[in-house]
């Protein structure tokens, strides 16, 4: 497929999409069978000014961002005109504010691992108000039988979604507050602020899938939550646009890249993962093994309401069709192998699956990845990592098993609430992330989920999705069927046991209840989350 762009004859064009992630910012070129012509990366720089607080500097974000387009286009070995359209993923919550006249930021880009807000969440979630809140709607929902008041009975705030957060902003920077007063005020998550920088002011948006992460838009009625904000007092003057998933948000600028290049999609890291391993369907699960374990599910034209803590979250809405997904997650998967690689149990990650299987088993041994407290299904965010069932013959090799057993018991413990809330058939389970590539890992969830797992061949999969998205809305690829078939599969990991075999007595049957019970003695640990 070829274009014509300030001059240059006709030729082959390609996809441009970039992954702002939680550690680093990537960007790949894809060609039209989906390939990587063309990479690059850069390490995204934390800062913490204060104990408990995350942040990102957005200058240094956006001259990261232009460095590896630039930097990925180069490595190609093409030119800038022969990009078609540029998506965008980006890790979710992570948000900040700024002048809408001067671009100047009020502060830093405040991430979803900052703990500031976290006394301002104990205190909601206490309060006569939220008492009043869910009291109310457990009435209108058995009144009406409509779910999203059953949703709205069972909320509570977390440090993890924006709502809180921003109040804090808005509490604590008088800047901030004198320009939400002077309605010069932006807000973004880092969606927003990238479009906004590559269109030199001119776009204030984002989309649904990061829209519905921040936990003050309604994904029932599919627009920001006037209650919640009424509630919060946060004003709605100053949140983007909303936008479908595939949509033209703008063009970049020519200054910037030299030429303009169409914004075609911008998602969610999660959702675009979804996309790029092709869950169209409803059922379709994966999993994302990466710093945590993200597990999503499609539920098809319908948000999921839980009581367990799945999230509901719009996955995609291309053009009248929206997608929503169920969400579990789990904090310390990577991080617990991070940590474990820092303690010297290993030098290199690519060790650990010969380290676990040297073993038999983990000698009674059992870790609890809680590092950030434990998600879905027990929600206890003053829960501690611990390891339990230490003896004079434990040694380094059962430590590190255990730790990799922790991993896949988690995606069994997620899977079962996934299935037991939603009770949706599955259809098939893909993986990804950088985890996933750990055979032993693999290979355990398959046996106890009793399901084939799909890995792709290659893990970037939010980078891939908003591609996809990115190449529908132009046209550079025709429909979902054909990215299908672009898909490609490293590997099948299949279950070694039928589900007969596990009901009867699986070996990991008794190791998974007694893994159950040192969760339970982990909970509660500390005083404060």
């Amino acid at each position: 497929m070829g274009t014509q762009r300030n001059g240059f004859s006709k030729r082959e064009t390609f996809i441009l999409s970039v992954d702002v992630g939680t550690t680093s910012i990537r960007c790949h070129v894809y060609d039209k069978s989906a390939s990587i012509r063309g990479s690059c990366s850069a390490k995204v720089s934390l800062l913490y000014p204060q104990p408990g607080w995350v942040e990102i500097d957005p200058d240094d974000l956006w001259k990261d961002f232009v460095t590896v387009v630039k930097g990925a286009v180069q490595d190609a070995g093409l030119q800038m005109c022969q990009m078609e359209s540029l998506g965008i993923s980006t890790q979710r919550a992570t948000f900040m504010t700024w002048d809408r006249n001067t671009g100047k930021p009020f502060h830093n880009f405040i991430t979803w691992q900052d703990l500031r807000a976290a006394e301002l969440v104990r205190s909601w979630n206490w309060s006569c108000t939220m008492k009043t809140v869910h009291g109310v709607m457990k009435m209108l929902h058995f009144l009406t039988r409509q779910k999203r008041f059953l949703a709205a009975s069972l909320v509570v705030f977390t440090t993890q979604h924006v709502s809180l957060r921003l109040v804090w902003a808005l509490n604590n920077i008088p800047q901030l507050r004198q320009a939400v007063e002077d309605g010069s005020c932006y807000f973004g998550t880092i969606d927003t602020w990238l479009l906004y920088k590559l269109t030199k002011g001119l776009v204030h948006a984002t989309d649904y899938s990061n829209a519905s992460a921040t936990a003050i838009f309604d994904s029932y009625q599919m627009c920001w939550s006037g209650f919640v904000c009424s509630l919060l007092s946060i004003p709605l003057s100053i949140l983007p646009r909303v936008q479908n998933t595939s949509h033209k948000f703008g063009t970049c600028d020519p200054s910037i890249f030299g030429v303009p290049i169409p914004i075609m999609s911008v998602m969610a890291d999660q959702q675009a993962a979804m996309f790029g391993e092709c869950c169209f369907d409803i059922g379709d699960v994966k999993i994302t093994m990466g710093t945590g374990t993200f597990m999503d599910i499609n539920t098809g034209n319908k948000p999921h309401t839980s009581v367990a803590g799945l999230y509901p979250l719009v996955g995609w809405k291309i053009g009248a069709d929206v997608v929503y997904l169920a969400e579990g997650n789990a904090a310390g998967t990577g991080a617990a192998i991070k940590w474990a690689q820092d303690l010297e149990l290993f030098s290199d990650v690519t060790e650990t699956e010969a380290i676990a299987t040297s073993v038999d088993d983990s000698d009674g041994v059992y870790f609890v990845p809680s590092f950030s407290g434990l998600q879905a299904p027990l929600n206890d965010p003053k829960a501690c990592a611990s390891f339990m069932g230490l003896k004079p013959s434990t040694t380094k090799r059962h430590l590190v098993r255990a730790i990799l057993e922790s991993i896949a018991f988690r995606n069994k413990q997620l899977f079962e609430v996934m299935l037991r809330e939603t009770r949706i058939p599955i259809t098939k389970i893909r993986a990804d992330g950088g985890v996933c590539t750990n055979n032993f890992i693999m290979q355990l969830t398959a046996d106890l989920l009793g399901r084939k797992i799909e890995r792709p061949s290659h893990f970037d999969m939010s980078c891939l999705g908003a591609a996809f998205v990115a190449g529908l809305g132009t046209g550079y690829w025709r429909n979902q069927e054909e990215l299908k078939k672009l898909l490609t599969t490293d590997q099948h990991f299949l279950p070694r046991r039928s589900k007969a075999d596990w009901d009867m007595g699986s070996p990991y049957r008794g190791v998974l209840q007694s893994w159950e019970r040192a969760l339970q003695r982990s909970m509660h640990w500390y005083s404060q989350p």
